[in-house]
């Protein structure tokens, strides 16, 4: 046997080792970062005096308004996140959301527009991480473990009991 051929034969099997540690990262990435979503919209709905008064001085319109919706978005968004439940669409209500915290406060946004040219700016700030989470589980699904998956088999399976009956 080469070595050619026991380096690919290894390099196969270390990565079918990491495929299947896919699907606990996923689980692993929507239990923390949809539990820190719902903690922060909680913290909004509790604070929402303080949350409306920041969202005032950044000139953000209908400050109380959209200080609640945040704070909604979060606290569910972080609930269906974390269960897997309509994740991609969720995802993205997440990540536009966070997105928009970037753009919307004056330090963030300076952080965001040196995504390519100072990359330690942008991910050093406050939104990145909950930002990046949403992306991950946005592009990559939300995994086996999730509610998605579980509907979406049942689902199949039901399909296919009707087409065997018809």
């Amino acid at each position: 046997m080469s070595i050619l051929h026991t380096a690919r034969k290894t390099y196969e099997g270390f990565s079918s080792i990491l495929n299947k540690l896919q699907n606990p990262l996923l689980l692993a990435i929507r239990l923390y970062w949809g539990w820190q979503f719902m903690q922060d919209g909680w913290g909004k709905l509790t604070h929402l005096d303080k949350v409306t008064g920041f969202f005032t001085s950044l000139n953000l319109p209908a400050p109380h308004l959209t200080a609640l919706m945040v704070a909604l978005v979060e606290l569910c968004g972080g609930f269906l996140f974390t269960f897997g439940i309509a994740s991609r669409l969720t995802s993205l209500v997440l990540f536009v959301n966070m997105t928009m915290a970037y753009l919307s406060v004056p330090d963030d946004r300076v952080n965001f527009s040196h995504i390519l040219s100072k990359p330690d700016d942008f991910y050093g700030a406050t939104p990145y991480t909950y930002w990046f989470a949403a992306l991950l589980i946005l592009i990559l699904g939300p995994g086996l473990f999730a509610v998605d998956t579980l509907l979406r088999s049942r689902f199949a399976a039901q399909g296919e009991h009707a087409h065997i009956a018809a």
